[in-house]
């Protein structure tokens, strides 16, 4: 697929609002959303790259789970290994042993259910977990098992190729809805589970069917919607906090600013994604 500077952008504008969150600085007070840009981002990236190929009759699902697992694999078992001495220094014996059971579920990406099970990611002990950030992983590659084997139903059957976008609205809104729901209900389930979650994928996911489909883009729309995504998504990182709801219909804010950014940022667009300062010639 053709390289795009404004997603390696995002992903930058992703990792550092969440790292000074976790650092304490209470201006970032919303750096958590940075997980949720990089949730658009892959369901857009994955959908794309499927949905291109299909296109081109060379999509294989025994070559999309091995392109995935060799992109993966490596760095996740790196990060692992490289706690291993860490952990056996510093944990105690009881800590070591919930370490010990992050390493299992870490390696079957089944973390997000675990961690759920044993404390919120905003609390106090959520900081003796070393493995904690591994449940965004678990969850994406949740998404990357059911998610091709649905386009692959409804682009194969003459009846439903035609409902593709309809497939995906419907989960997008049952998810949104579910997660909004389920706010109020079970805060650490809602914010770990990928049934809260997926909606952010699938987001991303309708962006992608969108670009690949329809001719939207002018100079003026993508001049004034791309400024109006980076303002929804910088404004979240700021003025939203762990004190309300997450995710729910607030998470909009930075999901609706990522896909605007994707969605309407082209050669005419201001740079201020890419990081070039200038008007891409």
């Amino acid at each position: 697929m053709k390289y795009r500077a404004e997603i390696d952008g995002l992903r930058a504008l992703a990792v550092l609002p969440v790292i000074l969150f976790h650092a304490g600085f209470e201006q970032f007070s919303g750096g958590f959303v940075g997980v949720d840009v990089f949730f658009v981002i892959s369901g857009y990236l994955i959908t794309t790259i499927i949905i291109s190929e299909m296109a081109e009759g060379k999509f294989s699902i025994v070559n999309f789970y091995e392109r995935r697992a060799r992109r993966i694999l490596p760095a996740l078992f790196f990060v692992m290994a490289a706690c291993l001495p860490f952990a056996w220094l510093w944990l105690t014996p009881n800590d070591l042993k919930d370490f010990g059971q992050s390493l299992v579920a870490v390696s079957t990406f089944s973390s997000n259910i675990l961690f759920w099970f044993e404390s919120g990611y905003f609390e106090g002990t959520a900081e003796l977990k070393p493995l904690l950030h591994t449940w965004s992983l678990a969850v994406e590659e949740q998404f990357y098992i059911f998610f091709p084997l649905i386009l692959i139903f409804f682009t194969k059957n003459n009846y439903f190729k035609n409902f593709v976008f309809v497939a995906l609205c419907i989960l997008f809104f049952s998810s949104l809805f579910y997660s909004e729901y389920n706010s109020s209900k079970n805060i650490s389930s809602n914010f770990y589970l990928i049934y809260s979650r997926v909606w952010e994928l699938m987001f991303g996911s309708i962006i992608a069917y969108v670009s690949l489909k329809a001719n939207y883009r002018s100079n003026i729309t993508s001049k004034y919607f791309s400024s109006i995504g980076m303002i929804l998504l910088i404004s979240s990182v700021f003025l939203l906090d762990k004190t309300i709801t997450h995710p729910s219909f607030y998470t909009l804010i930075p999901v609706l600013g990522v896909g605007m950014i994707i969605l309407f940022t082209n050669n005419n667009s201001i740079d201020i994604v890419s990081g070039t300062g200038n008007t891409r010639k």
